[in-house]
């Protein structure tokens, strides 16, 4: 029997690359290569003179099956939505992880999520995978003019969301850590001096964990809500913390002191923190839980929701 491995294996961080950026959750974007591997090995792969532009047309076709059904069931979702978080070092293989460097930031794949699934195929086909407007015509079953048309209204629709600068990392250890003694203690004072006017707070419970139903906008009602949740953790440490890049943003993996597991990942722009993204949805972040000492996971919380307390996330 033709052993195929190695023409899968060497594609597969530019497959995943492609899958995450379409459906914003890993567990989806694995399933998705899972069935695309099915069809190649069922497909005549005499017939294939390029088994990296097969693999990615049969991954963005089944990634435009499976947003569909996304979408639909994101209009159901309780609260904000944010993409599943990716931590590379354990998320990924080494080089998948090389294949989602750039272009991973949460603000990016909530613009993309604005998108048409058409519009977002094309986009990122042509600007993140350099394919050219013919092979794209190819994929999506429109004409190189439609394509070149998705792809310049997606990219007007998603600039804005593209990090204009880089940030030095030792300057986004030094935010992340200040943020993360500030806003536990409930330091306002600090918060101020670190937060942009007009910085965000995304976080996203699914129902299932306490979360802002909707972003709170302004660095004023941002320190109410600090002050409010470290009164709340009476000065309770997480039992857990690890410094991380999550998708290519500082920020930090924590059990919290009630036994909630949850991601914050922090944008920073001109010197201060724009965005704030908190993921504490448990289904988002099971893929996480290896990383996690056996003692700490032992002491997670079931996903529940209780009513107390609830007016300080809303």
């Amino acid at each position: 029997m033709e052993d195929v491995t190695v023409d899968l294996e060497q594609h597969r961080g530019y497959l995943m690359g492609l899958a995450y950026r379409m459906l914003g959750e890993l567990a989806e974007a694995e399933d998705v290569l899972q069935d695309a591997y099915m069809r190649w090995h069922g497909a005549d792969r005499q017939a294939i003179d390029n088994p990296r532009a097969f693999l990615a047309t049969t991954v963005t076709r089944l990634c435009l099956d499976r947003l569909k059904e996304a979408r639909r069931r994101r209009e159901t979702y309780v609260g904000a939505w944010l993409p599943e978080p990716l931590i590379a070092e354990h998320s990924l293989s080494a080089e998948a992880a090389a294949a989602l460097v750039d272009d991973v930031s949460f603000a990016l794949l909530m613009a993309l999520e604005r998108l048409s699934p058409l519009e977002r195929a094309a986009f990122l086909l042509h600007d993140v995978f350099d394919m050219e407007f013919d092979e794209i015509a190819q994929v999506l079953g429109r004409s190189a003019a439609a394509c070149r048309q998705l792809a310049s209204r997606a990219r007007a629709n998603v600039r804005a969301a593209r990090p204009r600068f880089p940030v030095a990392p030792e300057e986004s250890a030094r935010l992340a850590e200040a943020f993360f003694t500030a806003s536990r203690s409930g330091d306002t004072a600090a918060l101020q001096n670190l937060l942009a006017e007009t910085a965000v707070f995304h976080s996203d419970g699914g129902g299932r964990k306490l979360a802002a139903l909707r972003p709170i906008v302004g660095v004023d009602k941002l320190c109410r809500l600090f002050a409010g949740l470290a009164r709340k953790a009476r000065g309770a440490p997480p039992l857990w913390r690890h410094d991380t890049t999550i998708n290519g943003l500082p920020g930090f993996v924590t059990v919290e002191y009630d036994g909630t597991l949850q991601t914050t990942a922090l944008e920073i722009a001109d010197g201060r923190i724009a965005a704030i993204y908190v993921v504490r949805n448990p289904d988002k972040l099971t893929h996480l839980l290896p990383l996690l000492p056996a003692a700490v996971r032992a002491r997670l919380t079931p996903p529940r929701i209780k009513e107390r307390n609830r007016a300080l996330w809303q």
